[in-house]
């Protein structure tokens, strides 16, 4: 049975169990009879959200304290780190919880947040990769501190030092976070386990790698068996290329290479996402033609395909020629690696997921975040994939940040719309300014927000703790439904599948159903799979309501059928207006009976008014 709760703005008013068809279908009735409008235009809030408190380099979302509201992980001066936890008042995040200098040797740099629960008790504990101040090296420690009842208790620090910031995965099928490099001198692969806090590091691959720096890798599902894969990015000397560890009954055995793009001389981020919509993962690609990047192209590939697709090209926005920022070879002691990044979100709900970028103008100084749109090819070179990336060039709030250095999608309300934070470079001042833009998005498209926990307990958790402050990378969702059209439609989308290098993924999954108000025919969930272990860990839930949030809770893991989820619905300010539309059309149907009745009764009044003077013959 699925719960279903009312969201009041972020907080839950009932959770009872619940007739779902019979609410299926009062809200099918409910959404379709909204009027159909559009519009997209973003408003500042970051007074409303950081007050003055707005500066600092976001690193990481998650929900720290269990309150089902996503709170935000901020670096500042590079050697502490500020926790700023959702709250119902304004400023809507209050910095809480800290690590400070004092928690940290004195000759480290932040380079990385990664919340996690890393040993097993179901509380979110925090990572955080460091490197030296003084070296010109991307070595990397790791040190992770210890959840306990939403404070931070003594960090363990990583014996292990990683040539570069380390990948977070469940490399065993525990669902408890692991972490994955290269060890430092060498071209072998380990993976970390931490659970109950007890630290056991071991031999990850059977074939050595050499990593690219900054590297990329992930871990998602790459071949559509609802099993995350490994992806990494190698460089042998100058030759760069990729390879692909399809996940085989819980083993990695072995590599599919795949090279770059010709005549490419940058190489940005790799990341992975379902660009049109047949379900399965796409592999896109930023990159520059020339070492000034003058010349940048957005390249996709899908799975066991050679062939590189490009979906943007055209950077050219009247006279002004803009490209991707060019990242430094060897930045300097104590700064980190800024690669070219794709932030990824569906910010209109059509289905399609749209991207955030950095570009430069080629011909100056200036640089500032872009909308990369989802839409249809219009040219021969992106027909075999049917879609491409549109620049929003006319997108003035974006245009308004000066010195835009990262800019990516967030959920600022919890109301599945996803609204965009933006890193800027303030003049003359050490780090970055936060800017918080609203996504006003009114449109009849709807969408359906899914997070996956860990598992590792359901209701009777250790000490009475709620299992939902727990960041888990590796499931994977799908859906398929049909649009207004009747025409099948699906997407699909991996839970943090990247950490390293200002990944900044969303620890939930929000998905886009275009404007069809019909609930969703089938959503499928996957989790990993320990080694040895053949069948998928899967299962489907059928009929889900439109502009709600899935909460999955796979326990226990080896029994798919025996998984739980919590439905909340999470009605919009359209839902309200279509719910005083519908109390009106009811009171204006009353009304009308009301005058017929009222009109039959003086009828039935006059035809006993006529009976009474009648003569009657009878009588005589």
């Amino acid at each position: 049975m699925l719960l279903l709760c009312v969201y009041q703005g972020m907080t839950a008013c009932c959770d009872t169990a619940v007739n779902q068809e019979v609410l299926n279908n009062v809200m099918i009735a409910l959404l379709l009879l909204k009027s159909q409008r559009s519009a997209f235009a973003l408003q500042d809030v970051t007074t409303d959200l950081f007050g003055s408190e707005n500066h600092g380099t976001v690193a990481a979302f998650g929900d720290f304290n269990s309150d089902k509201q996503t709170d935000i992980f901020i670096i500042r001066e590079q050697s502490e780190l500020v926790i700023f936890l959702a709250d119902l008042k304004a400023p809507y995040f209050k910095p809480k919880v800290h690590i400070t200098k004092e928690d940290l040797p004195t000759d480290i740099i932040i380079t990385g947040v990664v919340p996690g629960d890393y040993d097993g008790d179901s509380q979110m504990d925090v990572l955080l990769t460091v490197q030296l101040k003084t070296v010109v090296t991307s070595d990397t420690k790791v040190f992770v501190f210890w959840g306990n009842n939403q404070t931070l208790d003594v960090s363990v620090e990583l014996k292990k030092t990683f040539v570069d910031q380390p990948l977070i995965m469940d490399f065993n099928g525990d669902m408890i976070p692991d972490i994955f490099g290269v060890i430092s001198g060498t071209s072998f692969t380990e993976v970390c386990y931490l659970t109950g806090r007890n630290t056991s590091c071991q031999p990850a691959l059977t074939l050595p790698v050499k990593m690219r720096i900054p590297h990329s890798n992930a871990f998602i599902d790459l071949n559509k068996d609802f099993t995350a894969d490994l992806f990494l990015t190698t460089q042998d000397g100058t030759s760069l290329g990729f390879e692909t560890w399809i996940n085989e009954g819980g083993n990695f055995p072995k590599p599919q290479p795949r090279n770059i793009p010709e005549n490419v001389k940058t190489v940005g981020q790799s990341s992975f996402v379902d660009f049109d919509g047949d379900g399965f993962q796409d592999h896109l690609l930023p990159v520059c033609l020339d070492d000034a990047c003058q010349k940048s192209t957005i390249y996709l590939a899908k799975l066991g395909d050679t062939e590189w697709v490009p979906v943007l090209t055209d950077f050219q926005q009247k006279e002004t020629l803009w490209g991707f920022v060019p990242p430094q070879n060897s930045p300097p002691a104590g700064q980190p690696h800024n690669p070219i990044t794709l932030h990824l979100g569906d910010y209109n709900l059509d289905g399609f997921p749209d991207a955030l970028v950095i570009l430069r103008n080629t011909s100056g100084r200036g640089q500032q975040a872009f909308l990369l749109e989802n839409v249809p090819c219009n040219n021969a070179s992106c027909k075999d994939v049917g879609r491409m990336f549109r620049i929003h060039w006319e997108q003035s709030d974006l245009g308004a940040i000066p010195g835009a250095a990262v800019a990516t999608f967030f959920d600022i309300y919890e109301d599945g719309i996803l609204d965009m934070i933006v890193l800027s470079k303030a003049e003359g001042k050490e780090g970055f300014v936060i800017h918080a833009l609203k996504n006003n998005f009114e449109a009849d498209a709807y969408f359906v927000k899914v997070i996956v926990l860990s598992g590792l307990c359901s209701n009777d958790c250790p000490g009475n703790v709620k299992p939902f402050g727990v960041n888990q990378p590796g499931p994977y969702v799908s859906y398929t439904t049909v649009d207004s059209n009747g025409y099948l439609k699906n997407s699909s989308a991996g839970q943090l599948s990247q950490s390293a290098h200002l990944s900044l993924q969303l620890p939930y999954t929000v998905l886009g159903l275009g404007r069809s108000a019909n609930f969703l025919d089938h959503l499928y969930v996957g989790i990993p799979r320990p080694s040895g272990e053949m069948e998928t860990r899967k299962q489907e839930w059928t009929a889900i309501i439109p502009n709600s949030q899935l909460i999955v809770i796979p326990y226990p893991h080896n029994e798919p059928r025996s998984w739980s989820a919590k439905l909340y619905l999470t009605p919009s300010n359209i839902v309200l207006l279509t719910a005083i539309a519908l109390i009106g059309v009811c009171v204006f149907i009353l009304v009308i009976i009301g005058i017929l009745h009222w009109q039959e009764k003086k009828a039935d009044d006059r035809e006993k008014r006529q009976e009474a003077h009648r003569f009657h013959f009878d009588a005589m």
